[in-house]
């Protein structure tokens, strides 16, 4: 991918990242202008003939994270978040995101109850309607992470 897709990437995924640490908010033109230049840069880089594997990823992402959100584990930002950032890569590169995504989630977990503990919080409490963990932040650097590896 250009360097200016990845850079493009980087700004969406950074806005994502502050605004879910700053608000708690993975606000829906976020995830729509991410999408967006997902969607566009995939096409720039490889025609529009295979705009389905970018649209597929996506589409399977948001599914499964509403199914994630319905049983409470994700927010509902977090899960079209997710998606949107799922329009930057190929279906095949799914287990890729998610893999980086994953690993990314886990090492925010372990900082923030180690933040959290040495803040004196043994347990935090969540702003109404948010979650305890901001995985916004996970979702950006996971999504960053598998750019690079593709890169």
């Amino acid at each position: 991918m250009p360097a200016v897709a990845t850079a493009l990437l980087g700004l969406c995924a950074l806005g994502g990242a502050w605004l879910d640490l700053a608000r708690r908010q993975l606000p829906n033109w976020l995830c729509l202008v991410t999408a967006l230049a997902g969607l566009g840069a995939y096409v720039a880089s490889n025609g529009g003939a295979a705009i389905w594997s970018p649209l597929a990823h996506m589409a399977i992402a948001l599914i499964g994270g509403m199914g994630l959100f319905r049983v409470g584990w994700i927010g509902g930002g977090d899960a079209k978040f997710y998606a949107a950032c799922a329009a930057w890569f190929p279906l095949r590169m799914g287990l890729t995101l998610l893999l980086c995504v994953s690993l990314a989630g886990l090492l925010l977990l372990l900082v923030w109850f180690v933040a959290r503990r040495i803040g004196g919080s043994a347990k935090p409490k969540a702003a109404a309607g948010s979650a305890l963990v901001p995985y916004g932040v996970a979702i950006a650097t996971g999504a960053v992470a598998a750019q690079a590896l593709v890169s």
